[in-house]
């Protein structure tokens, strides 16, 4: 070539094998499995997280961490992994090993057998799947002498073994739950509070799958007394929404109320518990007669409530929508059949109920209240729905009186359904007038129901009452967001910045509170 030129086609030729050979990284990376986190060093971490939550003197955030991360591979819990957890996080004189180890049932996992030896010539697939199972052959890294030693290792064991046999339905579940409770009882830390909580909680959901709740109110009792003289705070919280269900479990509704309004409420409370414990008090307050209070919480409830808690979510569809028919008014078709086919099959039967009470058709709603009545007596609902009896003819009263300016009392008991008499029809509409509901006067002589021009609704204090009430939710939602504001520890001051090490790790504990707080946990469970 003149003038000293390559060709072109030597540098095409070098570039091209150049990109030949980086085609094979992704390939061989192609070719790698997706590596999958061994349960067994899941354990091995939070007991790590433990002794990092000991030495920070009880920092919630580590052990927060722990119970999700806990909850997020409970599924893959096996009788294997937990004696290899046990035989190895717990020492052998701890007088917790043996019996724990009897409930689950298994000696271990046996040894794994030895990775064959890779030929030279072997290819990129086989390569990349030797080194898989090396990696595998390699066992997680097992707690220090010293995390064994720390009774918060010892509930967590406990507390891993109670998942195992509540998942399984299995009745040691509340044999263990017992025992758990009676070991746990021996330690007074703070550090403990919050797994000796959640040991608790399952204890109490233990009796009850088998039908005994009531034998564990004594002890229940007893351990908020003392939570309480610890102030324990976690502890006081979910053993008093653990008391209200109890109670209401068995309709005693009065001794529940004694029981609230006598505790002493923690000044800062976790979300989970507070879902439950405005669940309840709207409960209480609706066998109370006090509906918008019992809306106010229930809504409040629901609004609060983790996204992944969808049965908790549906129960409290249920009693918001019973408990504003109760209050006059009529929810809207697409709150009971939003979801999937499952939430629109369990809230049918008060589809039905709104439809019957919005037509004021007394035939209906006496038809879904015996067809639906099973559903409605196992949620607890059937009280109240007896009371939307006189809301069904008070707006079958009020149309009638929107359509007919005078009309006979025995026409007006014909269109409602009703079989009472002349003079219980006229009760009926006489009680219905002088509480407001309709706009009517009634000529005893005649036996006729008169109705009166409607008025102007914008000459009255209705617009008023209503944007009274949008402000005052607007500034309950604010101040709520205030008071739940979280700030760093060290902003604003001098001399407080942290390395940036020490600012990530905090971030992503910060983080991870978050997602503990947005998606939680049983609150399916109960």
């Amino acid at each position: 070539w003149a003038g000293g030129q390559q060709p072109v086609a030597d540098v095409e030729m070098k570039d091209g094998a150049k990109e030949e050979g980086n085609n094979k990284e992704p390939e061989a990376a192609a070719a790698l499995p997706p590596k999958e986190v061994d349960i067994l060093q899941t354990m091995f971490a939070n007991v790590a997280l433990l002794e990092k939550s000991v030495a920070s003197k009880g920092e919630p955030r580590f052990v927060a961490k722990v119970l999700r991360q806990t909850i997020s591979t409970r599924k893959k819990l096996t009788p294997e992994k937990l004696a290899d957890f046990l035989t190895t996080a717990l020492t052998a004189e701890n007088p917790s090993r043996g019996p724990l180890l009897a409930l689950v049932g298994s000696k271990g996992t046996p040894p794994a057998a030895p990775v064959p030896a890779v030929a030279a010539d072997a290819g990129a697939a086989t390569v990349a799947a030797a080194a898989a199972a090396a990696a595998a052959a390699i066992p997680p890294t097992p707690p220090t002498p010293a995390m064994q030693a720390l009774p918060e290792t010892e509930a967590y064991a406990h507390l891993l073994v109670l998942l195992h046999l509540m998942d399984g339905n299995k009745p040691a579940a509340k044999l263990g739950s017992v025992a758990t409770l009676t070991r746990l009882s021996e330690f007074n830390r703070r550090t403990l509070d919050v797994l000796q909580a959640r040991v608790v909680f399952y204890y109490s959901l233990a009796h009850e799958r088998y039908g005994q709740l009531a034998q564990v109110r004594a002890t229940l009792l007893g351990l908020h007394r003392t939570a309480a003289l610890r102030f324990d705070e976690i502890g006081q919280e979910t053993i008093l929404n653990l008391l209200l269900r109890n109670y209401l479990h068995y309709n005693m509704y009065d001794q529940a109320e004694k029981l609230r309004s006598k505790a002493q409420l923690p000044a800062s409370r976790s979300n989970q518990q507070l879902c439950r414990y405005l669940y309840y008090l709207g409960r209480i307050r609706a066998i109370q007669l006090e509906y918008s209070v019992a809306k106010e919480c229930l809504t409040q409830a629901h609004r609060k409530a983790p996204k992944l808690a969808k049965g908790f979510s549906l129960e409290l569809v249920k009693w918001i929508t019973v408990v504003r028919l109760l209050l006059g008014e009529i929810p809207e078709k697409k709150d009971l059949t939003e979801g999937g086919p499952a939430a629109r099959r369990a809230l049918k039967p008060y589809l039905e109920l709104t439809q019957a009470v919005r037509l004021g058709d007394l035939e209906k709603f006496r038809a879904a209240t015996e067809a639906h009545g099973e559903v409605f007596r196992a949620d607890k609902t059937t009280n109240l729905i007896t009371r939307l009896r006189r809301n069904v003819i008070r707006t079958g009263l009020r149309r009638i009186s929107l359509a007919y300016s005078s009309i006979s009392l025995t026409d007006v008991a014909a269109k409602l359904g009703m079989s009472e008499s002349a003079d219980d029809v006229e009760c009926i509409v006489a009680k219905a007038i002088c509480d407001g509901g309709i706009d009517a006067a009634l000529d005893h002589e005649k036996q006729l129901m008169y109705s009166r021009d409607t008025v102007d609704i914008y000459s009255t204090q209705e617009p008023q009452a209503a944007f009274h009430a949008r402000i005052a939710f607007c500034l309950d939602t604010h101040n709520e967001a205030v008071k739940a504001m979280r700030y760093p520890p060290s902003s604003g001051k001098k001399g407080g910045s942290d390395d940036g090490e020490k600012a990530k790790e905090r971030n992503a504990l910060e983080a991870g509170l978050a997602m503990d707080i947005m998606d939680d946990d049983e609150m399916d469970d109960f």
